[in-house]
């Protein structure tokens, strides 16, 4: 059985029975069998299937935001907003597949007929995380599906109910038995599913260690990857900032969702000229969290999603603290952190350098390092001395400069006065260990697909 301990009160939440390598080869075969039928309707046959699934998601949407809460943490009055960002995305995936998926002719004075063509690559395993349980799977999801493949879909075990609730929407909506099915299962027999030869493409959501165990999965095969990896994601606050907007949304981008984001803010370098402001502004409303009961409307910081990831940020604090970093937010004005618990107040960390683990590796909570910097070259410097590239943002006036400093950071996504954002239009992908490949925007769906070229000479 898996059962699902939710962090509000250490309770079994939910259980259900584990999938074993019996079920892998079932849903495999059904895969397979449903594959023909599926790849062979129309984008646009395939379109009513998607519009469908997507609209029995968002029906439900008030017992889904409580089933997140409940599983993760995430207090419940943000939890609607993943709906309606799944159904942004999931919408605009399956508006632009037509224009995506079109065929390529090769237009000019050759006697030959000759195009190109985006072909589905088959079966598609998803293995999706638990902060953003239906923002992260729905990237691969969706588009997979819109393009002609099938999926399977192995969830994380602290949010399985996510799983639960995308099968029932494929069944509501009637999608052919076999395209879109869901598996429990272990690191064992997920490293099965995935190693099996009639899997044949990959999407994984987790961390650099787990990127690696997927591709160690697939030593002996040659199939697609995509790998949305860790992230230590940089802002560089420039001397022509908004304050107050630049305040506002890097304290938003480090802490929501307890900063437990792949895109989240976890290390801010400030120019000289507007750190001193910069930092009592940040502190003053990172004072203003509520931690506690996520359940309640008013808090807006709720527990991690287990104790061990938690104790595992009060290591990295305590190691900065004893390197000689300051700590600007105490612990004691947040009745609800306790010791060995899931529920962790934010900190704010000065006289921070490099040389701590809070500013070079991932923390994936709600805790963020500030530098002082004395020009763009420093701030380039720091922000890609990672070995990370997720996103980063850049906080200014002067668009041009922006672009100039972007182009020089080594990243997947570069933002101006925003973070922590993903836009569907936008090609979502990392460099170094922040994985590979793309999902979301009409690139996203060249790999969920290959390519078939024609070269037809007309007979005499």
């Amino acid at each position: 059985m898996i059962k699902t301990i939710s962090p509000i009160d250490g309770s079994i939440y939910y259980s259900a029975e584990e999938h074993g390598p019996n079920d892998i080869v079932r849903a495999l075969d059904l895969a397979k069998d449903a594959f023909p039928l599926w790849s062979g309707l129309s984008i646009r046959e395939r379109a009513k299937y998607m519009v469908s699934f997507v609209e029995a998601i968002v029906q439900d949407k008030n017992d889904i935001a409580l089933e997140i809460t409940w599983q993760m943490g995430r207090p419940i009055s943000q939890s609607p907003g993943e709906i309606r960002g799944f159904a942004d995305r999931a919408n605009y995936m399956i508006n632009v597949a037509e224009e995506a998926l079109n065929s390529y002719k090769i237009n000019d004075d050759h006697p030959d007929e000759r195009w190109i063509e985006r072909v589905p690559i088959g079966v598609i395993g998803v293995l999706s995380p638990w902060n953003y349980p239906f923002l992260t799977s729905v990237n691969a999801i969706v588009p997979a599906l819109m393009a002609g493949n099938v999926v399977i879909l192995k969830h994380s075990f602290h949010t399985p109910l996510v799983a639960e609730r995308y099968a029932k929407a494929a069944l509501k909506a009637g999608l052919p038995k076999g395209a879109f099915q869901i598996l429990h299962l272990n690191h064992k027999n997920t490293a099965q599913l995935i190693a099996d030869p009639k899997i044949d493409g990959v999407f994984f959501t987790g961390s650099v260690q787990g990127g690696i165990m997927v591709q160690n999965s697939l030593i002996n095969k040659f199939i697609p990857c995509g790998l949305e990896l860790g992230g230590k994601d940089p802002a560089y606050v420039m001397a022509d900032a908004d304050l107050e907007n630049a305040v506002e949304n890097l304290v938003d981008g480090a802490f929501f969702n307890s900063g437990q984001s792949c895109c989240g803010i976890e290390r801010i370098y400030v120019h000289e000229s507007l750190y001193d402001k910069f930092i009592d502004g940040y502190v003053d409303l990172t004072k203003q969290y509520r931690l506690g009961d996520p359940l309640e409307k008013e808090t807006n910081l709720g527990p991690m999603v287990k104790t061990d990831a938690a104790n595992y940020i009060r290591k990295q604090i305590h190691q900065a603290l004893n390197k000689g970093a300051k700590s600007l937010v105490p612990e004691s004005l947040f009745a609800a952190s306790k010791k060995d618990s899931p529920y962790l107040s934010p900190h704010v960390l000065v006289n921070v350098d490099h040389g701590m683990e809070v500013m070079t590796e991932e923390s994936f909570g709600p805790v963020v390092g500030i530098m002082k910097v004395r020009n763009d070259e420093e701030a380039i410097r720091l922000m890609n001395d990672s070995q990370y590239g997720l996103t980063a943002s850049i906080w200014g006036r002067d668009m041009d400069r922006a672009v100039h400093l972007g182009r020089q950071i080594e990243t997947g996504t570069v933002f101006m006065n925003r973070c922590d954002y993903l836009d569907p239009a936008l090609a979502w992908t990392g460099v170094k260990n922040s994985g590979k490949g793309v999902t979301l925007s009409k690139i996203g769906y060249e790999h969920v697909t290959r390519v078939r070229s024609f070269n037809f000479r007309k007979g005499k």
